[in-house]
């Protein structure tokens, strides 16, 4: 399958002032950044743009939705461990299965720590299949601008700051590569004065291995 570009993918060009898009490989995406980061939005724009079809984006809050609704989870640790535990063990069989077929798959999550990576990269490995990590790290005065615009309920604001603290200590671009990602790219936002779409325009992702390879 031939690769989306952005020049020709929904019919938006690409502005002549920005780079060449960066290609993607076929493999594992991992998003890397905290809660009102962006990430959705982008991939959101990925698709829209249609450069990503919708099933190749794995995200944990949309899993959440599918198997708990909109309600609350329990406040009970346990019970809360458990509901993770079966949203994580979906997000795992949904990703495998497209790299079992060869195709991409983006998993969204914030993924700002060590752990929650070296399970995803795990995944990659066992299909020998490249990880890719797109970062999203915005100024912590611009996240929590963020955070306040989209009115989020099940996060505070020390809980965005406590991510955010996180993500700059333990996913720098250098301990990612020391992990196993193949490539590790910056994703601009507000701080840039980069709306999704542009963001979008500067990655082109091939979808799928050719056949028999």
């Amino acid at each position: 399958m031939p690769e989306n570009s952005p020049d020709r993918a929904g019919g938006h060009p690409r502005p002549h002032n920005l780079t060449p898009p960066i290609r993607i490989p076929v493999g594992l995406v991992v998003l890397v950044g905290p809660p009102a980061s962006g990430k959705t939005s982008f991939v959101r724009a990925l698709v829209e743009r249609r450069q990503i079809e919708a099933e190749a984006v794995v995200s944990s809050d949309a899993i959440r939705a599918e198997l708990f609704g909109a309600s609350v989870e329990p406040a009970e640790s346990d019970a809360a461990d458990a509901a993770d535990a079966r949203i994580f063990e979906e997000r795992d069989r949904r990703i495998v299965a497209r790299l079992a077929a060869g195709r991409s798959v983006i998993a969204e999550s914030t993924n700002v720590t060590p752990q929650a990576r070296e399970r995803l990269i795990a995944l990659a490995r066992s299909f020998d299949a490249p990880v890719t990590v797109l970062r999203f790290a915005p100024d912590v005065a611009d996240l929590l601008q963020q955070y306040a615009e989209r009115g989020r309920t099940d996060l505070t604001a020390a809980d965005v700051r406590a991510y955010a603290a996180v993500m700059s200590r333990d996913a720098g671009a250098d301990r990612l590569r020391s992990e196993g990602a193949a490539a590790v790219h910056d994703v601009p936002g507000r701080r840039q004065s980069v709306t999704p779409a542009e963001a979008a325009a500067r990655f082109t992702f091939a979808l799928c291995r050719p056949p028999g390879r």
